[in-house]
């Protein structure tokens, strides 16, 4: 199971950003897709998560209503469309699947800042 993240970067309050993960090593179609993050001095939190074909999504509090999570199974590939962005979404994102919840990527780090 690989897992590269990648789209982050440095926004001012109120931007947006989108974030990507590309994902190899077992079949993608097949299993539930999850972003997560991690802010320093924090424990990691889930962020959202969507179904095996993108029919169910679900959100944290805390990022509903500003973010979509996505995903394009021909790809490989989940989204995660952040707007709206506070300085309190700092952190280092991660994707994650569910059912190989011990495999992480390196994450994608976003700060925002004026």
């Amino acid at each position: 199971v690989q897992l590269v993240e990648s789209g982050g970067g440095l926004v001012q309050p109120g931007g947006s950003l989108r974030l990507s993960c590309l994902a190899s090593g077992f079949t993608f179609s097949d299993y539930y897709m999850r972003w997560y993050r991690q802010a320093p001095g924090k424990e990691r939190e889930l962020v959202a998560s969507i179904s095996e074909r993108g029919q169910r999504t679900d959100y944290a509090d805390f990022v509903k209503d500003r973010f979509t999570i996505s995903r394009d199974n021909a790809k490989n590939t989940v989204y995660l469309q952040m707007n709206s962005l506070k300085s309190e979404d700092t952190a280092v994102y991660y994707c994650n699947v569910p059912v190989y919840s011990d495999y992480w990527g390196q994450g994608t780090q976003v700060t925002v800042s004026s």
